[in-house]
């Protein structure tokens, strides 16, 4: 008999100032806009959305990401003021830069060959790196609110992502479940898309 599965998702976490900044956002959000799943999770940048484990499978999953993390070099991130997906979610907009298009191409690729974890999405769409304040409990008309609100407000952190992170749901929120250095140094990045 199979055990239960288990759900995963793989992202990079800023480091605590900034966690503790986007925290305040989306604690604002709970507060002022009603919005509270944002909560649910650390400040992240996903990069394997949410998938399913059977508790056999995670093992395999660490062997992976931990060579995975070995064989990429850090990656800047640059942090720069607010966007949106209308009408539900806000988010603290990434920069899309070249290294961090294929640490998310590289890692996809990975899981799929490897473990045969595959977004189906994907296909249909491009990765967009964001930070998630305002999420999918944010109505339509405080989505309108609070995007008058932050449309234009400024924004602005730079950090170097040194770990991927697994985390998993614990039927009420996600946690971190483990982190897998990236022992690469960086490389000169500074190119935007």
């Amino acid at each position: 008999m199979n055990s239960p599965k288990n759900l995963f998702f793989i992202a990079l976490l800023p480091p605590q100032e900034v966690s503790d900044r986007a925290h305040a956002i989306k604690q604002h959000f709970a507060d002022r806009y009603n919005s509270r799943a944002a909560l649910k999770s650390p400040p992240h940048i996903t990069l394997q959305p949410p998938f399913p484990l059977l508790d056999e499978e995670i093992a395999p999953l660490r062997g992976c990401l931990s060579k995975f993390a070995n064989s990429q070099a850090r990656v800047k991130v640059t942090l720069d003021g607010f966007a949106a997906f209308p009408p539900r979610v806000i988010y603290i907009n990434v920069v899309k830069t070249q290294p961090l298009l294929e640490l998310q191409s590289n890692l996809a690729s990975t899981l799929a060959t490897e473990l045969k974890i595959i977004d189906a999405k994907a296909k249909s769409r491009s990765f967009s790196p964001h930070m998630t304040v305002g999420f999918k409990d944010l109505s339509k008309p405080n989505f309108k609110a609070a995007w008058a609100e932050f449309q234009h407000q400024q924004l602005d952190y730079e950090f170097v992502a040194s770990d991927l992170t697994l985390l998993k749901h614990n039927s009420k929120r996600w946690e971190i479940e483990e982190q897998f250095p990236v022992v690469k140094a960086l490389n000169n990045q500074t190119d935007s898309l």
